[in-house]
């Protein structure tokens, strides 16, 4: 038996750099070398999703010289993979001495202390930063294969995703670039919602399925040149099933992820209108069989097609919600969409529980317009697993430019509006490729 001792080292490795390679020389020679890589869950809980997949990113670490033996790491945490390998040493970079991995330094530092295992701390490699080659490999942008796709990877790799509209190349950028602290952990959105109510206001049309694919393309073309992250298309109700089999033909070879239809035919009308106006719901067969010919459509797997339910909205009640949402799911849907305009989240609540009892439960996606007191922390426990902001960023827009234009035609000039709005010089940083 080998008296060889044992090294572990953790490590995302979706961007191998040298200063990993570092980190590994210097663990072989204190002994044979283990690394955890960690899964697509334990990054997806403190920020992107890595380009590649665990399988891959452990596939490449295994052949880097130095490493005996890689093992995946299901979380931030090491404590699981640390007792059970009792290492004599852990190594890791001396840069996790403070900010948010210095709660998992700590953890570190007292497990080993269980079998008498010791931390060593490698000087931090200087001029490589992980943020900046993410912030390089980015601007090269996506293909089509890998975005699409993307959006089912984030729902194995995180129990809730977040996604904002879109409705053209700023509001896109801005939707891949907003960022907030939240405690400890810095959150941003998963992806972006492409709502057909956005794009039809911001052309000066109305919200009743006016604009076609092809008009909407534009947008999305727009949306699609400058970001990466998925993007999820509002069908409003698909159309004639003979024409929504080329809607979902299009949406996948433009690399699009997901799309929603609702459940309602004729005139389309927006459903925050509810009774006050007259739409009619589809029947549950003839829902089902557009759903149907979608998925007949889809050419790659990665592609989702969700039923949008509008029982609440028109007031059919939670039985008739939870009976479609069923027969949806038997039909192929990918996944369920329930909508309300009551500003307590009370009805969505109480379908998040009965739908939780489905065998053949597929994601759930709310859209806290009307009821925006409820926390995404709450929708997230509930079972929701896709919320979408659906119209913020237009409804923020429109009050923020008439109060400028006004107060240019009030005061005869712009100087005294400056202050609301952003530097010119700002502006063009913001776009990719301006400098």
């Amino acid at each position: 038996m080998s008296n060889k001792k044992s090294v572990y080292i953790a490590m995302s490795a979706d961007l191998i750099h040298p200063g990993h390679l570092n980190i590994i020389k210097e663990a072989k020679k204190l002994g044979d070398v283990t690394v955890g890589v960690l899964t697509d869950q334990a990054i997806a809980s403190y920020k992107r999703v890595p380009y590649m997949k665990y399988e891959l990113r452990a596939e490449i670490v295994s052949q880097l010289k130095g490493v005996s033996k890689v093992v995946p790491q299901e979380t931030l945490s090491y404590a699981k993979n640390l007792r059970s390998l009792q290492p004599n040493f852990v190594l890791h970079g001396d840069d996790w001495k403070e900010g948010a991995q210095k709660q998992t330094r700590n953890e570190v530092i007292e497990v080993l202390k269980e079998w008498n295992g010791e931390l060593v701390e490698v000087p931090y490699t200087q001029g490589i930063s992980s943020s900046e080659l993410d912030k390089t490999v980015r601007a090269f942008g996506t293909s089509p294969d890998v975005r699409r796709g993307y959006l089912r990877r984030l729902l194995l790799a995180k129990p809730t995703l977040r996604f904002l509209q879109a409705h053209n190349g700023i509001t896109g950028l801005i939707v891949e670039n907003a960022k907030a602290k939240r405690g400890e952990h810095t959150v941003e959105f998963d992806g972006m919602w492409a709502s057909s109510l956005t794009d039809s206001t911001s052309r000066g049309k109305p919200d009743i399925e006016a604009v076609q694919l092809e008009t909407r393309l534009e947008s999305l073309n727009d949306i699609l040149e400058c970001t990466t992250k998925p993007i999820i298309y509002d069908a409003d109700t698909g159309g004639r099933p003979e024409h929504f089999f080329y809607t979902v033909r299009t949406l996948e070879r433009h690399g699009i992820s997901a799309c929603i239809i609702e459940d309602k035919v004729g005139l389309k009308k927006n459903s925050l209108f509810g009774t006050n106006v007259q739409q009619k719901q589809d029947t549950i067969d003839g829902f089902c069989k557009k759903i149907q010919v979608g998925k007949k459509a889809q050419q790659s797997d990665d592609f989702l097609v969700i039923a949008r339910i509008e029982s609440l909205i028109l007031e059919k009640g939670h039985e008739d919600a939870v009976e479609r949402a069923k027969s949806y799911l038997q039909a192929g849907a990918d996944g369920i969409m329930i909508h309300s305009r009551n500003k307590s989240p009370k009805e969505i609540l109480k379908f998040c529980e009965a739908y939780n009892q489905f065998k053949n439960r597929m994601p759930l996606v709310v859209v806290p317009t009307s009821y925006n007191e409820v926390l995404d922390s709450e929708l997230s426990t509930a079972g929701a697993n896709i919320i979408i902001y659906a119209n913020h960023l237009l409804r923020a827009a429109y009050p923020a430019m008439m109060d400028v234009a006004q107060g240019i035609l009030q005061h005869g000039r712009s100087l005294e509006i400056e202050n609301h709005c952003m530097p010119i010089n700002e502006i063009l940083e913001l776009i990719p490729g301006t400098k």
